[in-house]
């Protein structure tokens, strides 16, 4: 099964009727973790059919307004829905203090527990960890404190050769979660049978990171080196590389470089700034470099293969 991400809102600075700012759903083993929150989210996932309740996690990359003003609205609805279930919050120091004040001025204290878990450091460290998915900051070059994400499968289990062990009838269906995680079977006359002629390799794990805002920083090229998808943010096009540089932030052009260096296998172009009437120029521009690339959409859902 591929991973899906679902673009929510891609556009940079003050939110326009047809333009939100950043925000996205990526679903992965059965997690559906929302990657910023601009302003209006939570009327973008109501449009394109996230599930609130299937929201668990939220991972802000830094305290810059388009990308985490609809938190506090979204936090007030789930209160307003009678949420009960955790609410994991990853983001800058100082979220923390921005919402609960909030949240203490209003009187509008969660009836579910809302658990911070703030960012400090300037290297990657992993922040999240189950059976089944790690999640690891990517420090960028931003004016404020900035954690891009990076989100990994874990190795599943191995698949059932159904063909080469119904060969042996003493192999029951007891025995199947055995074989799946990696371990021999030894018949009663004492031959080992190897894991390896019962089960198949399991999928290659998949990869997703999330680069936005930053300027162009090679630094993260070890950190994404051959994910099967990088999201990273292109807010100009080549001819307004100085303003992108005092701005840190990337041109298409960039974007593309940074895939090309870290050989990921997809690029997907986001955080457009809303001069750009047509967004057709950024993909031609990173494909002078990379080809396989994509540009983000609102409302749009990619499976990353």
């Amino acid at each position: 099964m591929s991973l899906k991400l679902t673009i929510l809102g891609c556009h940079s600075a003050s939110p326009r009727v047809n333009s939100h700012p950043t925000a996205q759903v990526l679903q992965i083993k059965n997690h559906s973790f929302l990657i910023d929150c601009g302003e209006g989210t939570q009327v973008q996932l109501r449009k394109y059919g996230v599930k609130f309740s299937k929201i668990k996690h939220i991972f802000i990359s830094h305290l810059h307004g388009d990308h985490f003003f609809g938190l506090i609205g979204l936090i007030s609805s789930f209160r307003l829905l009678n949420r009960e279930s955790e609410l994991h919050i990853y983001g800058p120091k100082g979220i923390k203090e921005i919402i609960t004040l909030q949240l203490k001025l209003s009187n509008s204290w969660t009836n579910y527990p809302l658990l911070f878990h703030e960012l400090t450091s300037k290297k990657s460290e992993l922040i999240f960890e189950d059976l089944k998915v790690e999640v690891h900051t990517i420090p960028l070059n931003h004016r404020v404190y900035t954690n891009g994400f990076l989100f990994k499968e874990k190795l599943g289990e191995r698949k059932l050769n159904l063909n080469a062990i119904n060969q042996h009838q003493e192999i029951k269906i007891c025995d199947y979660q055995n074989l799946k995680n990696g371990k021999d079977y030894i018949l009663e006359n004492g031959t080992t049978l190897e894991n390896k002629t019962l089960t198949t390799n399991p999928p290659a794990p998949k990869s997703y990171a999330f680069c936005s805002d930053t300027s162009y920083f090679e630094e993260i090229i070890p950190l994404i080196k051959n994910v099967s998808c990088l999201y990273h943010e292109a807010t100009f096009l080549k001819d307004k590389e100085n303003l992108a540089e005092s701005t840190k932030h990337a041109t298409a052009l960039q974007a593309a470089t940074i895939a090309k260096k870290a050989n990921v296998k997809q690029l997907i172009l986001g955080h457009f700034s809303s001069r750009y009437k047509s967004k057709e120029p950024f993909k031609t521009e990173a494909q002078e470099v990379f080809k396989n690339v994509l540009l983000a959409k609102e409302g749009e859902t990619y499976d990353i293969l």
